[in-house]
Formats: C-alpha cells, sequence, structure tokens
C-alpha cells in the first residue's frame, strides 16, 4: 500500500516546475527536478528528470539527458532519454540520438545518428552478429 509520501510523489511526476523564457540565455550545466521548458537559449549540459520541452524558437547547444522530450525548435550536440524523443514539425536535430522510442514529424529535420534501444539491449543488430541468452555478442558469423 502507498504511504502518504509515496502518494504525493507519484502525484508530482510530470509537474513543469522549470521555463527558460524567450530572450532568456544561460551557459553551463542545468540540472531540474521533474520537467523544463525552454523557449530561451541554453549552451551546456541539461539534465532533466522528467520531462524536456524545447518550443518552437527555444535552442540547445549540449549534452540532453532526459526521460522524455518533445522538440519544436533547435538541438545540436547529443540527445539520451530513457523514454521517447518526439520531433515536431519545426525540429532542428543536428547529432546523436539514443532513445527506446522515436518519432519524427514531417517537416521536422534531424541531421545525425540515432540508437534505439530497449532494456539496454540492442532492437536490430547486424545479421551477422548473435547474442548468448544475456543479451551479449559472442559471435560473428563469417
Amino acid at each position: 500500500m502507498l504511504g502518504k509520501k509515496d502518494f504525493v510523489e507519484n502525484e508530482r511526476s510530470g509537474e513543469l516546475n522549470t521555463i527558460i523564457g524567450k530572450g532568456t540565455v544561460i551557459e553551463g550545466l542545468l540540472t531540474v527536478q521533474n520537467s523544463l521548458r525552454i523557449d530561451g537559449r541554453v549552451t551546456g549540459q541539461v539534465q532533466v528528470s522528467d520531462s524536456l520541452v524545447v518550443g518552437k524558437e527555444g535552442e540547445i547547444e549540449g549534452e540532453v539527458k532526459v526521460r522524455n522530450a518533445i522538440i519544436g525548435g533547435r538541438v545540436k550536440n547529443r540527445v539520451v532519454a530513457t523514454g521517447k524523443v518526439v520531433l515536431e514539425s519545426h525540429a532542428m536535430v543536428h547529432g546523436e540520438v539514443k532513445t527506446s522510442k522515436l518519432v519524427i514529424d514531417e517537416g521536422a529535420v534531424f541531421d545525425g545518428n540515432c540508437a534505439m534501444s530497449e532494456n539496454g539491449r540492442p532492437l536490430a543488430l547486424p545479421e551477422q552478429t548473435k547474442l548468448d541468452e544475456r543479451g551479449r555478442v559472442f559471435a560473428a558469423a563469417r
């Protein structure tokens, strides 16, 4: 049974508690509990425990680590998400994306590499690669 503390923490999940407004410029490491919306510019590493929303005029130049990301603006560098990444129609992403789910809307620009995994295991492997029972590569067919 959930205690009062557990109930309050679960109730606050997904709460948008930080907004970087249009015209705001931040440089350095940005760490946010819960969710973050960026309509300004951030240069540096961004770490968000829940969801990140990059507005149509928002920009990030640096590594992003999040649970989920909805990108409508520009992101340059690397995005690592444990959940889902959505690139909206005005999004421009240049760099690497690592996520378990990726949605790219028509009109979005994605220039880079994408690696998708679920539970730390690759979803797609080259035809010649074989895995053992723990999901490790043990031999490559010749």
